[in-house]
């Protein structure tokens, strides 16, 4: 979006945030860095708390929850309150590329489209290294250029849709940070989208309820704030996607192990 704070801002106000790939990626996420209930897991980016508190009522596990925007912490305690889950999940604020945890804090870390944001995307990763326990996973799902080189309107419009501060990486350029780092064993899965599966991927993440319930959110948001009006205006004369996106924009799962043995 061209307002990226803003959108997040809204975002966080209707309860509702996403990520490519939807629920079937969280899984996958879940099932390649080994979760368990006896996991301690970091949920990096964790918006209004939906992964964290999912992974919390699947497997029993604790996690912890960082965003940098205020009001999506605020949001995700409200959710692992109102779920009964505050004794599972906590939430705070923090940035990816600065985390307040003691080294080997973790036994996983997750992103789910975070790590295309910040400029430092070496340091976020380090800072991921850094706080898991050898032996511990590091899962990423980012966005990703499917084929080079990406044409200029495609560029374009990454830079408008997806904010002027969000870059996607080619697969080898997230599995060689990854490598940087010294993380080892990488698995990498690249995948198209569709507006179809990402529309359905919502529904499974949030179900009718949450998702009519952001519906409801978001029209009260549209009558009384003026900021938002100007903000749907500007989504609307951005007009569609390029016709060619699919063939060159995607998400990719990209999984790392730290050795037993390491040094940082």
């Amino acid at each position: 979006m061209k307002h990226t704070d803003q959108f997040f801002d809204f975002a966080a106000q209707i309860g509702l945030t996403k990520h490519l790939g939807g629920q079937d990626a969280t899984r996958e996420l879940v099932d390649r860095t080994r979760i368990t209930p006896l996991s301690y897991v970091l949920d990096v980016g964790s918006g209004v708390g939906t992964t964290s508190c999912h992974l919390a009522r699947w497997l029993g596990c604790r996690v912890m929850g960082v965003d940098i925007n205020p009001l999506m912490v605020e949001r995700a305690r409200e959710r692992a309150k109102r779920l009964k889950l505050t004794d599972l999940v906590e939430f705070q604020q923090a940035d990816a590329t600065d985390l307040p945890f003691e080294n080997d804090s973790f036994n996983v870390v997750i992103t789910e489209s975070v790590t295309a944001f910040p400029d430092n995307k070496a340091k976020a990763i380090r800072e991921y290294y850094r706080v898991t326990k050898p032996g511990g996973f590091i899962g990423l799902n980012e966005a990703t250029w499917l084929r080079t080189p990406v044409p200029d309107e495609i560029q374009a419009w990454a830079t408008q849709d997806l904010g002027a501060n969000v870059m996607p990486l080619q697969p080898s350029e997230w599995v060689e940070l990854m490598q940087s780092v010294g993380l080892v064993d990488i698995f990498q899965r690249t995948s198209t989208i569709s507006t179809r599966e990402e529309s359905r991927g919502i529904l499974d993440r949030y179900g009718w309820g949450g998702f009519l319930g952001s519906l409801v959110q978001a029209f009260g948001l549209y009558i009384r704030n003026s900021d938002y009006r100007e903000f749907v205006k500007s989504i609307r004369e951005e007009g569609l996607t390029p016709p060619n996106l699919d063939d060159y924009f995607g998400y990719g799962i990209y999984i790392g192990k730290k050795e037993l043995f390491n040094n940082y």
